[in-house]
């Protein structure tokens, strides 16, 4: 329960600051991605779907271009 929670509020968060117009909060969204995987590993794992897995691993690798494009 709590990991499906994690996963709406900070997946939602980030897709929501994504879509803002101004770079300022745009930086953000990567952060909140960014947090939001570690629940979707574990979920995953523990539901052996191996392609959401597979999918959650993409989107963490681009969370991560985010975060270093917008913070590094």
């Amino acid at each position: 329960m709590i990991t499906q929670l994690a996963i709406a509020i900070l997946g939602v968060t980030a897709i929501y600051l994504s879509q803002q117009r101004e770079p300022h909060w745009q930086r953000y969204a990567c952060i909140f991605g960014l947090a939001a995987q570690p629940f979707w590993f574990y979920t995953s794992f523990q539901a052996q779907q191996w392609g959401i897995l597979l999918v959650s691993i993409c989107y963490a690798i681009a969370w991560a271009t985010g975060f270093k494009n917008q913070w590094l």
